[in-house]
């Protein structure tokens, strides 16, 4: 059963606030409508379009970051809390894939996953010292690659743990545990 339009467009702002990353498509196959109901609908609500939601939600969260210049994070982070968890987005174009098959080049799913890596430590130096990589299912052109990063301590004096998954849409398609060296204990930065 379809919901009447205001009952649809009060829906559509609730899950935008929850999952600011949903495309019309999206949510147009949610509610059982065209993608041309959806961007009526957002129209008459005053939603922005994905991207600019997604540059609104980035802005908000960036402000923190120290560890490189928001310009060197490979995708764009959308949500950030330092030496916690991260999330970032990097739509795959045909600029990124192998002309022969179309698939992504791992060095841009490496990117994303490490330059997230470095942005979610909370200090002004942080390198990595090691990676484990994983590559589970080949990207292709036109796919989004999310990216969450999640930061725990290390077992060594200033180095701190960072896991990262990426998905297109609810598959995993690459992770990495990145050991990340940083100038300053987890916590205690000023502090030498």
């Amino acid at each position: 059963m379809k919901l009447h339009k205001r009952e649809r467009q009060a829906r559509l702002s609730s899950l935008l606030e929850e999952n600011p990353l949903l495309t019309d498509g999206d949510l147009a196959e949610h509610f059982g409508v065209s993608v041309q109901t959806i961007r009526l609908d957002r129209m008459e609500k005053g939603i922005p379009e994905l991207r600019e939601r997604l540059k609104h939600v980035a802005v908000r969260s960036l402000d923190d970051v120290k560890s490189l210049p928001i310009d060197e994070v490979i995708g764009d982070i959308i949500d950030i809390e330092l030496d916690k968890r991260a999330v970032s987005v990097f739509d795959v174009t045909n600029d990124h894939v192998f002309q022969r098959n179309g698939i992504a080049r791992g060095h841009h799913l490496f990117a994303q996953a490490n330059s997230l890596a470095v942005a979610v430590i909370d200090d002004e130096l942080a390198l990595t010292s090691k990676s484990s990589l994983n590559f589970i299912k080949p990207v292709r052109a036109g796919e989004r690659v999310v990216a969450k990063a999640a930061v725990r301590p290390g077992e060594r004096p200033r180095r701190s743990i960072v896991e990262v998954i990426s998905t297109v849409g609810e598959e995993p398609v690459f992770t990495g545990t990145f050991e990340m060296y940083r100038t300053h204990e987890s916590g205690k930065e000023g502090q030498s």
